[in-house]
């Protein structure tokens, strides 16, 4: 909805009935509370309105003393008119409709008439508003324009200018959403046109999202185009997995194969944004090197095999092996599939060498979370230390510009590098690579500003302005878990921890936050609980990995993970690998550790099973199957519950829902993340109880 000036209600009249709405709303808006329809091109509700197109266009009057209708003159922009006291508004008159057929015929002098090779074909607001307001026929038989065709503005965004309609909506977008402010309009008249500055390449990494809100096909997808019709595609409701912002996505596909991936409505997280990663970054779905079958090593060789004839070595390598087993596990695990992990290796490897953080420093408590995104938006300060949150958690980035651009927010940054939270930051502390320690001692007040200028590099005034501006309004921290690849990581966290505001260490990978919560850890189980007594707490990740350098470890298992991309020291990767007697890999695409594997395993990927993932928020959210498994991959819960039976007959677990019922009695928090209470945006944990 569109930005109310207050809550005070005023009575509108909208095609002769009263109606009582927020003072100031749009009436562009008002009319939807009626059920009805102004069409629109230019108008978007989370931009502000400009009145470019005049699609919009209504008949406007004031009530008068005498109960008479005092009508203006000529149709005014719904888009751009608040409402008020006494507003009389027509939306399906004489005039409006002549009014709507003229914008239309102007709009379509110059609009090449290729709806039958438009990418925008079947799902253009162009084309709908066309066939429900528009002219049958045109009367202008002059040339239309010609403009140069299919002009890349970027990897991922194609251009075509002779279907532009100057609706400024992509323009606006990077003003006012992503900030980068990457388009502007050049020239004038019919030749203006969208365009990025010098020509240069469109390199916002929030472009994706100019495509979706075209109401033309002037901006559409290099990745997309050509490849199917709107009513070719299912569509499906999901969650992008590929950071921890937990976006909701619609997922589209065609025989099986995944064909592109748009923004879906969730107010608590994404809005309706995503980011170019989460927007472009799925074709893995389809990649044909994708793991389909189960490998066995025979020599040098990796030959293929069954899941049945593969169990036995499983369970002679890891089920008598205690402390001398262990498993790594990546991001991508649901969370029925992280509580299957852990259990299997608690219960009956006898093992708590386990881990999913591969950071150079592992904190030995839980990361604070202290913030939701939504909550951002609405604070008058924040820090960002540490991190570009643009690259690291764009939802965040996003929602803590719009409370600078919409409230008035004041946002510090401290980092070493440039980000692009710099262009709105109220102070940048600029700190010397490996200072994050020193920085973070003297905002947090352990340290003085003067010593702080001199191990950082940061004038002292700078620091003690924002250290009174941060603890005046106890202003939320903002951190990522690539702190913890800086020396000192665990003790800036501390540190921060003293100016009073919430702290928020925020988790980079999909299921990163929900591998911490089902005690994919080794020294703490499922909900923080710890260990039985007399349990000696596990290895971590480095443990781990020396272990089986050594030759202190018989068998490893690596779950959705190459150590090689994630881990600091790949040399002491590759002596781990290489030492380890057993090596299961079990992934959806091979890995540079798949090389040393005596057992390769098939996974599914994130939409081609059921399951719910958690993300940097501690949000839950479920994702339902959209595509059929890729030859004989499974859930990792379900190889595990298969391997179990062999361990320990018993009635199995026979769905994703079943493990979560598990999950939730042994993790409390988990009770409001059943199934039945995942509709609609998710279940944050520690703020929702079951019923």
């Amino acid at each position: 909805m569109a930005a109310v000036a207050n809550t005070n209600l005023v009575t509108i009249t909208i095609n002769d009935r009263d109606l009582q709405v927020p003072k100031g709303e749009l009436i562009v808006e008002s009319v939807k509370r009626l059920g009805l329809e102004i069409p629109i091109f230019c108008y978007h509700p989370r931009m502000k309105p400009v009145g470019m197109c005049r699609m919009c266009l209504v008949e406007v009057g004031f009530k008068q003393p005498d109960g008479s209708v005092r009508k203006m003159p000529k149709p005014q922009a719904g888009c751009t008119l608040p409402a008020s006291e006494g507003m009389v508004v027509y939306t399906d008159s004489e005039m409006v409709h002549r009014d709507r057929k003229g914008v239309l015929e102007f709009l379509l002098i110059n609009h090449p008439l290729d709806c039958p090779i438009c990418d925008r074909g079947g799902e253009c607001p162009l084309q709908n508003n066309t066939l429900f307001y528009g002219p049958s026929t045109s009367r202008f038989v002059e040339m239309k324009r010609h403009q140069p065709k299919a002009f890349p503005l970027s990897e991922y965004v194609t251009l075509d200018l002779e279907r532009c309609i100057q609706c400024g909506r992509c323009v606006r977008f990077t003003e006012e959403i992503s900030g980068d402010a990457e388009l502007a309009f050049r020239f004038r008249g019919a030749a203006m046109t969208p365009s990025t500055f010098e020509l240069r390449r469109f390199t916002s990494k929030f472009s994706g999202n100019v495509i979706e809100i075209c109401p033309v096909g002037a901006l559409t997808s290099a990745k997309y185009r050509f490849r199917a019709r709107p009513w070719d595609l299912e569509t499906r409701p999901s969650v992008c997995t590929l950071c921890s912002n937990g976006c909701n996505v619609w997922f589209d596909y065609r025989v099986q194969k995944m064909v592109r991936i748009n923004g879906r409505t969730n107010e608590a997280v994404n809005e309706e944004w995503t980011c170019d990663k989460g927007k472009f970054g799925h074709d893995y779905y389809n990649d044909p090197d994708r793991l389909t079958n189960v490998l066995v090593r025979k020599g040098d060789a990796l030959e293929r095999s069954g899941w049945t004839a593969v169990y036995e070595p499983l369970v002679q390598a890891f089920a008598s092996g205690g402390n001398r087993v262990a498993a790594l596990v990546g991001p991508t695990l649901s969370n029925e599939d992280l509580y299957a992990v852990q259990k299997l290796f608690r219960t009956h490897f006898g093992s708590h060498n386990l881990d999913h953080r591969f950071a150079r420093e592992s904190s030995g408590d839980p990361l604070p979370i202290g913030s939701t995104i939504a909550e951002l938006e609405h604070e008058k300060a924040i820090l960002v230390f540490g991190t570009d949150l643009a690259s690291e958690a764009p939802m965040y980035h996003l929602r803590v510009r719009k409370g600078w651009f919409r409230n008035g927010l004041k946002l510090v940054v401290a980092h070493s590098a440039d980000t692009d939270a710099d262009s709105f930051a109220h102070l940048v502390l600029r700190y010397r690579p490996g200072s994050e320690l020193a920085m973070a001692e003297a905002l947090g007040g352990r340290t003085s500003p003067e010593e702080a200028e001199r191990a950082t590099g940061v004038s002292a005034d700078r620091i003690s302005a924002a250290r009174a501006m941060l603890t005046e309004v106890s202003a939320p921290i903002l951190m990522t878990r690539s702190i913890l690849n800086a020396d000192g990581g665990s003790g800036a966290i501390a540190a921060l921890q003293g100016l009073g505001g919430p702290v928020s260490v925020l988790a980079l990978g999909a299921n990163e936050q929900g591998a911490a919560e089902l005690g994919v850890l080794p020294d703490r189980g499922p909900g923080n609980s710890p260990l039985p007594d007399g349990a000696v707490p596990g290895l971590g990740t480095r443990g781990i990995l020396e272990a089986a350098a050594q030759g202190n470890l018989d068998a490893l298992w690596l779950f959705g993970c190459d150590p090689f991309g994630t881990f600091a020291d790949r040399d002491l990767v590759r002596r781990a690998l290489e030492k380890v007697p057993f090596l299961v890999v079990q992934d959806v695409l091979p890995t540079e550790a798949t090389h040393y594997a005596s057992v390769v395993l098939p996974m599914t990927a994130p939409a081609e099973q059921d399951g719910t993932y958690t993300s940097a928020e501690r949000r839950v959210q479920r994702i339902a199957p959209i595509l059929p498994p890729k030859g004989e991959s499974k859930p990792v819960w379900r190889a595990l519950e298969e391997l179990t039976l062999r361990l320990s007959p018993r009635t199995p677990l026979f769905s994703a829902r079943e493990v979560m019922d598990e999950i939730a009695a042994t993790a409390p928090e988990f009770a409001a993340a059943r199934y039945a209470e995942l509709d609609g945006e998710g279940v944050v944990l520690g703020t929702a109880s079951p019923d």
